[in-house]
């Protein structure tokens, strides 16, 4: 190898590193803007809780039916309306924030909230053990009677045990549902059980005759029965008490704690009475 050579190569080197040193400087400067516009704004926000971010956002995105009626509909308007609404309204604004609504079937519904399209459920969930393996529950903020409803001329069904043989509708994915599959359909024999996605579904095919039965509460049967003037009624006594309350994700005990402060606030202070009584008639029962 000659001097000359051997000279252009060391130079060949230098150039390249002087190119390589400039490429990392530029792409260090490069990297500043994007961390400090949406890195440092993303690692804060993972590692605040979802109450934090709820607040920080300024808003609540809520999942309900609005199919169910007296609890979560669409009124005239094509506003969010009902005992729930009303109940979930309250509680973001003792939270700080304003309510989004959010509309799908129930079955839906814990999908979306674990796939974080929701931050909380506000729709007549049943606290269950098993629903509780998957979600976080605030204290129970309804009480409801089930009672099984029948045609108004059917005299053969007035109790579980009489549902062996028949055509049994439900709400798909309600813990009505389970209960019929998991604690009666054991006990009383086989009977036939037909899902819907919604009450008045139900209905219409129980005063058609297409089903012999269904099991609600009345609460959400009277205003449904009375606008359709279906020719049904609830026989024997409440086959279970429900309590229902505010679903969100697991591992959330800050958000489930101010959920549980609004609830309280509200009975404490005798809003939660007067929003009962504006859906139901009715002093809540004690």
């Amino acid at each position: 190898m000659n001097n000359t050579y051997g000279t252009k190569i060391r130079k060949g080197w230098s150039l390249t590193a002087i190119l390589l040193m400039v490429v990392l400087v530029v792409s260090a400067c490069g990297s500043k803007p994007a961390e400090e516009n949406g890195n440092t704004n993303n690692a804060a926000q993972s590692g605040s809780n979802e109450l934090e971010q709820i607040q920080s956002a300024g808003v609540m995105k809520v999942g309900m039916m609005g199919t169910y009626r007296p609890y979560n509909f669409l009124n005239d308007q094509k506003e969010m309306d009902g005992f729930d609404a009303d109940i979930a309204r309250e509680v973001a604004k003792r939270l700080g924030v304003e309510v989004e609504f959010v509309s799908q079937e129930f079955s839906g519904l814990t999908p979306s909230l674990q796939a974080k399209k929701l931050d909380a459920i506000i729709s007549q969930m049943t606290i269950t053990d098993d629903r509780k393996k998957v979600l976080d529950f605030s204290d129970p903020y309804i009480t409801n009677q089930v009672k099984i409803i029948v045609r108004e001329e059917n005299n053969d069904i007035t109790k579980l045990e009489d549902f062996k043989g028949k055509t049994i509708g439900v709400g798909l994915g309600t813990n009505d549902e389970s209960y019929l599959r998991n604690e009666v359909l054991p006990q009383v024999g086989d009977f036939t059980i037909k899902t819907y996605d919604d009450v008045i579904s139900s209905l219409k095919d129980l005063n058609a005759g297409r089903i012999d039965a269904t099991i609600n509460n009345l609460y959400a049967l009277k205003p449904i029965v009375d606008a359709n003037g279906f020719k049904i009624k609830a026989v024997g006594e409440a086959i279970k008490s429900d309590q229902a309350g505010i679903a969100v994700r697991k591992d959330n005990p800050e958000l489930v704690a101010a959920l549980n402060d609004a609830l309280k606030g509200m009975k404490d202070d005798g809003t939660y009475n007067t929003i009962f009584k504006k859906w139901f008639g009715e002093e809540p029962a004690q």
